[in-house]
């Protein structure tokens, strides 16, 4: 079985996003939204819901009205493929090129591919900073979309995504949080949410670099500037052995639950 966890440029229009839920029917285990993101991330299952997904939201979303303080290239941003148990990256990987040549060849949308960190392929991270400048789409048009720009659709393992809120602070100094958490399995980026600001992390190898670890690192660095940690918020889904590794007194704080894992979700599906 693979997740697909699909991040599209919409968070706050709620009678839109009830319409997408509806499109992903039973495969959909997670939705998170946020509006200041501008930004919602449907964790799916399988291969098809992605793609209904996908089209709905080519018919009813455009980049021409979207506004939000998270970096994107798309209607439909992000589209990693994951092996769950019983799949291997292998089978990723062609999960990803089959639908990145369906993307582009169906809806006429360019498409930039990465994948896994433990290869010498490139990254997303990558594409964010190269796309339209010194790196062409890998499928489709050689220039955006009118309404949907373009999609970056790739193969990874596992990850985490995380957030850290902060007050008493400035969006000068999540940044400088950012700057000084990212690596050993980190990517950060500071961003101003608000009348707050966050650090928003992808915990690229959450058995080693979980939410714990995360969330104390960034905490540790905050009080040196003065600033101080409000509370964590997951983004999506954890993997059950990632939770097991944080103490259930911590969970409420970290924003964890049983209900909030992977295989918990998956049980409810079936």
């Amino acid at each position: 079985m693979l997740e697909c966890i699909v991040n599209v440029s919409e968070g706050c229009d709620l009678e839109r996003l009830m319409d997408l839920d509806q499109v992903c029917g039973k495969d959909r285990l997670d939705r998170h939204s946020d509006c200041h993101h501008h930004r919602s991330v449907f964790t799916l299952v399988g291969e098809t819901a992605v793609r209904d997904l996908t089209a709905r939201c080519l018919e009813t979303l455009s980049l021409d009205v979207h506004h939000g303080v998270h970096p994107r290239l798309g209607v439909v941003d992000v589209v990693p493929f994951v092996p769950l148990a019983g799949s291997s990256i292998h089978d990723a990987c062609r999960a990803r090129d089959d639908f990145a040549q369906w993307v582009s060849a169906e809806l006429d949308v360019p498409v930039f591919v990465y994948g896994p960190a433990d290869t010498d392929q490139r990254q997303l991270p990558d594409i964010r900073r190269d796309a339209w400048t010194r790196l062409a789409p890998d499928f489709g048009p050689q220039h955006p979309h009118p309404t949907a720009g373009a999609i970056c659709v790739g193969a990874r393992h596992v990850l985490v995504a995380y957030n850290v809120w902060l007050e008493h602070s400035s969006i000068e100094v999540a940044r400088t949080i950012a700057r000084d958490v990212r690596g050993d399995g980190v990517r950060a980026l500071g961003l101003s949410v608000g009348n707050a600001v966050q650090v928003s992390m992808n915990l690229v190898d959450p058995r080693h670099v979980g939410p714990l670890e995360a969330f104390t690192r960034v905490e540790a660095i905050a009080q040196s500037h003065g600033a101080h940690v409000t509370r964590g918020e997951l983004v999506g889904l954890v993997p059950q052995e990632v939770l097991q590794r944080v103490p259930r007194v911590r969970w409420e704080q970290l924003d964890l639950s049983e209900d909030r894992t992977i295989e918990a979700r998956m049980d409810a599906r079936r």
